[in-house]
């Protein structure tokens, strides 16, 4: 009887990953690299011109922190402190109200009608683009004439209509609720999967115990989304400090605004006069640098103590197991 001659498929994979492979290199890894390349060398202007290492290789990165003229610090600076203030002031609330909502919904005594519809509503906002976005909230906050100010002037809040727009304070509040709104309901949907995923039979355990919803939520249902939290802190940070398209958008890259964040300085770096390629490509790698700070940061406050100090012990004993296994 012939054996049946075995087939390798495997191949096959290699050729199906061949597309992707391609991709990569010629959208991603090539631009990666010619990025931190450029910020070494004079590649600036409409024409840049030959390439060419800098005298000061590190010149570029230099002027990122240099004061300016008037003494203040400098623009990439201030653009990484309003990027900062914005995504720390819109991402407290969206996490807190994520956390609530998940809590409510998944709540077996509370036993919420409607959650598919609930739940839609509230992750709608995620799925809206962000130029729809950004022409809602300038026509709501419209000046001299918009829902909002005509609302507050006949209600005699306001005597005149407000420049809403037109004011630092006013237009980064405003960027942040928009910010906060477009994404609590992607992060709620995130922290209900991570709720359903714990054990019933140890919310039942806390129930015959007396303890309260409190008690649950704060005992049982935070340590054990806990891994589930670090990785909506860490996407949620990296999205916040390149956050884009809301603040170029609705305050159109105005410096005076306060609203000009990482991605917008090396957006008007790059492709605005004088076209200092160089720069902004400095920018984007110290912006890189700081997101893989503060990552790592992230992992190492939020990492399950008592599951590193385990590991520690039992690291202690095979080494010491080891030392008395050379011993023998």
């Amino acid at each position: 009887m012939k054996r049946r001659k075995l087939v390798n498929y495997s191949k096959y994979g290699y050729l199906f990953a061949i597309p992707f492979i391609l991709a990569f290199l010629i959208f991603t890894l090539y631009p990666i690299c010619y990025t931190i390349l450029i910020a070494f060398t004079n590649q600036e202007g409409v024409i840049p011109p030959k390439i060419k290492l800098l005298k000061d290789p590190l010149s570029c990165f230099k002027y990122l922190f240099k004061k300016r003229n008037s003494g203040k610090i400098s623009y990439f600076l201030d653009s990484l402190i309003a990027t900062a203030k914005i995504w720390i002031v819109n991402f407290i609330p969206q996490l807190g109200l994520a956390l609530l909502l998940s809590a409510w919904f998944t709540d077996n005594r509370v036993k919420v009608k409607a959650q598919g519809f609930y739940k839609v509503v509230f992750y709608l906002p995620n799925i809206i683009t962000a130029a729809t976005v950004a022409i809602l909230f300038r026509t709501l906050f419209g000046y001299p004439i918009g829902p909002v100010n005509d609302i507050l002037t006949s209600l005699k809040i306001l005597k005149t209509p407000y420049y809403f727009l037109n004011k630092p304070k006013s237009t980064r509040a405003i960027i942040e609720f928009i910010q906060c709104w477009q994404w609590y309901g992607s992060t709620m949907i995130t922290l209900i999967a991570a709720v359903i995923g714990i054990n019933p039979e140890i919310f039942e355990a806390a129930e015959i115990d007396g303890a309260n919803r409190w008690r649950k939520f704060w005992n049982i249902t935070l340590p054990s989304v806990r891994p589930i939290m670090l990785f909506t802190l860490v996407t949620s940070m990296i999205g916040g400090l390149s956050m884009f398209d809301i603040p170029l958008l609705f305050a159109e890259g105005r410096q005076d605004l306060g609203a000009q964040t990482v991605a917008i300085y090396i957006y008007n770096t790059s492709f605005k006069q004088p076209y200092k390629y160089n720069r902004s490509a400095a920018a984007s790698i110290v912006l890189f640098l700081i997101i893989i700070a503060l990552s790592v940061a992230l992992f190492y406050v939020m990492r399950d103590k008592d599951a590193a100090k385990l590991e520690k012990m039992r690291k202690a004993e095979l080494k010491r197991a080891k030392a008395l296994g050379r011993g023998v």
